[in-house]
């Protein structure tokens, strides 16, 4: 365990936890609403600090992060917890341990031995995925701030809800995201996660003013958030952003607590990147579709395929100097 640092200590021992958009106010012996913060005679503690529940070399493609060292491991890091419950969580054995059973479980392994793990493997990154980052903040930021003496990258897979005051803290040290912005209507967000689109919203606009690499990941759900219109808003949000970030629509399968559905057919992921690239988007990718033509990377400007895909296996690296090898067109993307 370890205190955690982005705290506001109020009256009668209670505390607010400063660390993501939910700024939960606990009571003394309590914990917030990630399981994973709890309130100790006033004193706000991280109880999985130093505690790893996964430990990982992945392809950076899994993440997914094509835009960004593309074909290199990154080494990944994960503890239990997370802020928000979503019912088609794929890891929600670890997510929701807390929530759900109250245990908290994970191998002691402390920040300078990842980032020893992560140099001996060759790995040019630490990715703190599987979970939500916010919740492990804190052994993330001091691991983060250990692997960049080293030389090593750091990403994080997240949702997005991380507060102002904690994106501050983690900016000089963390390199590229990879933000689940997994709809555009606020109600989804409140009925599915415990959540709220804004603070999601606010995260994507942030890390991109400072300067960390993002790509945004949707999961693309029948009647969830399907709809062309939805699909047409997402695009516009990001071009709004920056036209250079990758946008991965991704296929649902059931799985948790949403299995009432069935899988999002191959020809709705494929429409909704024709909408995001029709708005002016200039990288859409399909996820969970093997060997699907949209997992390449195509130059903007001339339509030359520059990196092949199969799943999270590299094939064909065509750029030259982070340039269209046809046309001399710059790709954006994190490449050296």
């Amino acid at each position: 365990m370890k205190r955690a640092m982005l705290v506001r200590e109020l009256e009668d021992d209670i505390v607010q936890c400063r660390t993501c958009a939910h700024m939960c106010t606990i009571r003394p012996g309590k914990r917030g609403i990630c399981g994973v913060h709890e309130n100790r005679d006033g004193v706000l503690m991280s109880l999985v600090y130093g505690r790893a529940i996964a430990l990982n070399v992945d392809p950076i493609e899994k993440k997914p992060l094509f835009h960004f060292h593309p074909g290199t491991g990154a080494f990944s890091l994960a503890t239990v917890g997370c802020n928000f419950h979503c019912y088609n969580c794929q890891n929600a054995d670890i997510s929701q341990m807390p929530r759900e059973s109250g245990r908290i479980e994970g191998r002691q392994i402390l920040p300078e031995h990842i980032v020893d793990l992560a140099d001996r493997q060759h790995c040019k990154t630490i990715a703190y995925t599987y979970t939500e980052p916010a919740v492990f903040f804190d052994y993330a930021y001091d691991t983060a701030k250990r692997a960049h003496d080293r030389g090593l990258k750091n990403i994080f897979v997240t949702n997005g809800y991380l507060s102002e005051e904690a994106l501050d803290v983690i900016k000089p040290f963390l390199d590229g995201a990879n933000v689940d912005l997994k709809s555009f209507r606020d109600g989804a967000y409140t009925s599915v996660c415990g959540a709220r689109l804004q603070p999601v919203l606010d995260s994507i606009i942030r890390m991109k003013h400072a300067g960390i690499w993002v790509e945004v990941t949707t999961l693309l759900i029948p009647g969830f958030n399907d709809s062309e219109d939805e699909i047409r808003d997402i695009a516009c949000f990001i071009l709004d952003c920056d036209p250079g970030i990758p946008w991965h629509i991704s296929r649902f399968h059931p799985t948790y607590r949403m299995t009432d559905r069935p899988s999002t057919p191959v020809d709705t992921v494929r429409r909704a990147c024709e909408i995001g690239l029709a708005e002016g988007l200039r990288y859409v990718y399909a996820g969970n579709i093997p060997g699907d033509e949209k997992e390449n990377t195509i130059c903007y400007r001339c339509g030359k395929r520059i990196i092949t895909r199969h799943g999270f296996t590299v094939g064909n690296n065509l750029l030259t100097e982070g340039c269209c090898p046809a046309c001399g067109a710059e790709i954006d993307g994190i490449w050296k």
